[in-house]
């Protein structure tokens, strides 16, 4: 992999460009119009990140291991702290425990709209990075849970996908 920021430090910069633009869009199309832009955007930019990193993997052969480890750069100086429950090649099951990818939005004054810019990107990532991988969560903590409950698993090709929460 190449030397990249923190994504907690770039997820902070992106924010502080993406609040006042949400803020016009809000003012100009309304809160439901705004939201879903914003909701649009990201997916879409959270897909062409997930292709990205596909790309730089060897060989671009992506795995469930391979994105694994990847989970090495949201955790980054305590971004995310976890518990892992299951890790192998076909599941990959952990809670998240403290977020401060919500702790930051919400200081920033945008926690209403971090789920937008960050929980979106958690199940359509994997449909950059491989469509196999697929994400169910139940709770995130930017939504006012205790923790996310995260629940990556490999698709097999008899599965249906789930759809990303």
């Amino acid at each position: 992999m190449t030397e990249q920021l923190p994504i907690l430090l770039k997820r902070q910069i992106q924010a502080q460009v993406i609040g006042p633009i949400h803020a016009e869009m809000v003012a100009e199309f309304g809160l439901d119009k705004a939201n879903a832009v914003l909701d649009a955007a990201v997916r879409k930019a959270a897909i062409a990140e997930g292709q990205a990193f596909a790309r730089q993997e060897p060989g671009g052969v992506t795995s469930m291991a391979q994105f694994i480890k990847l989970y090495e750069l949201w955790t980054h100086d305590g971004a995310l702290e976890i518990e892992i429950l299951e890790a192998n090649d076909e599941t990959f099951n952990f809670d998240v425990t403290r977020c401060k990818y919500a702790e930051s939005y919400k200081q920033m004054g945008l926690g209403d709209i971090g789920h937008l810019m960050s929980c979106n990107r958690d199940g359509t990532f994997c449909q950059g990075y491989d469509p196999k991988i697929a994400l169910e969560r139940q709770h995130t903590i930017m939504a006012g849970a205790p923790r996310c409950t995260f629940r990556y698993s490999y698709l097999s090709d008899r599965q249906p996908p789930v759809q990303p929460k």
